[in-house]
């Protein structure tokens, strides 16, 4: 016999909302071992104390915010609708089965305005990584970086072409410094000063959102993006560093800056990092050994001309400051430029008889010229750890720690591409999304460890 189903929804029933909610629910986890009373604390300034209306709970209000990272809602009017009809939503938020959901325009109003040009997003993630620490899940000793494309909430056919000022090189006094030094040591003149000239390049501009950056990259795809920059600990993979940049912004760029950031702000006392080939470049691996760390780098390939010997085939004798080629003649040392690179030439007259001139230089004069950066000798010793065995083995945790954490953010958190606009606004949403995944890693640990003792 079939009976309706529809007589027993319109009874009464004394229930408890704990009693609804899993004891194994992700979120008991969540409000069981990570501290939201910062909050408060963080935000009390943002608040007027004796006029107004009476505010939500700010508490309330950025645990709400959380759950849509949480479960990848990225609707504030969907995440409202959730909240409505999920228990668990609302015993976390501290919401009874009757109580009235936080409007979705409180939440956009207070981003909108009240958190707008402030530190409260930043904030929050540095205390969950601070809580991290506390329960020693940060090792603060071994560190991954990356960058990963996120697609800007722009159109790559509307846009407009402008002139910009290319970014200033931060390490440029040092090369200076640098140049100068090695000339000296090799008896040239210092370089004539010369007047900064402003250098511009011509960029696509997003009409939809400017700070975006247009992307072009071997293996990726085209259009309009932001990179975040994250750097993980290599303990428990904890994330302890978000930085967005336009897509057209190379990985190198804000590397060590994001890594003194780091030391300075929760006292890391980094003794090794691991780079993908992006950051093999001479500034890096200068700074690295600046700060002893073990930097372990991956391979850049260079394609050498057709035909030609590749720069590989030069040997450099460090003690006579000379190169020598395939052949067996010297290259010796004639200046270093304002680049940092220091040039080592061929006699003309002996390349001309060699009867390997065709595979070795094309130049009209028959000179091979040959070049080595001042920092060289750093990168050559990155190579040298990279080929190591602790090199290798450090090198292989990337694809567990870094590679994974950005996967999880795209396919579980709604990180494929960014729903807001400007670059203020997507790092909002990358410092949360990370946060987020900081909280949950945390949360099933310490529910780990509680459950073994």
């Amino acid at each position: 016999m079939l009976r309706p189903n529809r007589e027993k929804q319109q009874t009464y029933e004394l229930v408890s909302i704990e009693d609804l909610v899993p004891e194994n629910h992700m979120l008991r986890k969540i409000d069981r071992y990570i501290d939201f009373s910062f909050i408060n604390e963080k935000v009390r300034p943002l608040y007027c104390e004796n006029n107004g209306r009476p505010a939500i709970d700010p508490t309330v209000l950025f645990k709400m915010i959380f759950l849509g990272y949480f479960y990848g809602i990225r609707s504030e009017r969907q995440l409202e609708r959730e909240v409505q009809t999920n228990l668990a939503y609302r015993w976390f938020l501290g919401l009874g089965l009757t109580d009235k959901v936080p409007d979705h325009s409180t939440i956009s109003w207070n981003r909108r305005t009240r958190f707008k040009d402030t530190t409260i997003f930043q904030d929050i993630f540095d205390e969950i990584v601070l809580q991290a620490i506390s329960h020693k899940m940060v090792g603060r000793r071994v560190l991954f970086s990356d960058s990963t494309h996120v697609k800007a909430s722009a159109n790559k056919h509307k846009y407009t072409k402008q002139e910009v000022l290319q970014n200033t090189k931060d390490y440029l006094d040092e090369l200076n410094t640098a140049v100068e030094a090695d000339r000296k040591a090799h008896g040239k003149k210092p370089l004539k000063p010369r007047e900064e000239v402003e250098e511009n390049k011509e960029v696509k501009v997003s009409m939809t959102d400017p700070d975006s950056g247009y992307m072009v990259r071997d293996g990726k795809p085209e259009g309009f993006f932001y990179l975040d920059h994250r750097t993980v600990d290599g303990k428990y993979n904890v994330i302890t560093d978000v930085h967005v940049t336009a897509g057209n912004v190379h990985d190198s760029v804000p590397y060590l800056t994001r890594l003194d950031r780091q030391c300075e702000r929760f006292k890391f006392q980094v003794e090794a990092v691991a780079l993908d080939a992006g950051y093999l470049t001479n500034p890096i691996c200068r700074g690295l050994e600046e700060r002893q760390i073990y930097g372990v780098i991956a391979h850049r390939r260079f394609q050498p001309v057709k035909g030609l010997f590749p720069k590989a085939k030069f040997r450099y004798n460090a003690e006579h400051d000379h190169y020598t080629c395939p052949n067996g003649q010297e290259l010796p040392y004639r200046t270093t430029d304002r680049q940092g690179y220091r040039q080592y030439a061929s006699d003309p007259k002996v390349c001309q008889d060699c009867p390997l001139l065709n595979s070795c230089t094309r130049s009209a004069n028959r000179r091979k010229m040959v070049t080595r950066h001042v920092w060289e000798d750093s990168k050559e010793k990155m190579r040298e750890n990279r080929l190591s065995r602790s090199g290798k083995q450090l090198y292989r945790k990337r694809k567990e720690t870094i590679e994974r954490s950005f996967a999880d953010a795209k396919e579980r958190h709604g990180f494929r591409y960014f729903r807001l606009r400007g670059l203020t606004n997507v790092t909002e949403q990358a410092l949360l999304t990370a946060a987020v995944q900081n909280m949950k890693k945390m949360a099933n640990h310490l529910d780990r460890q509680a459950k073994q003792a």
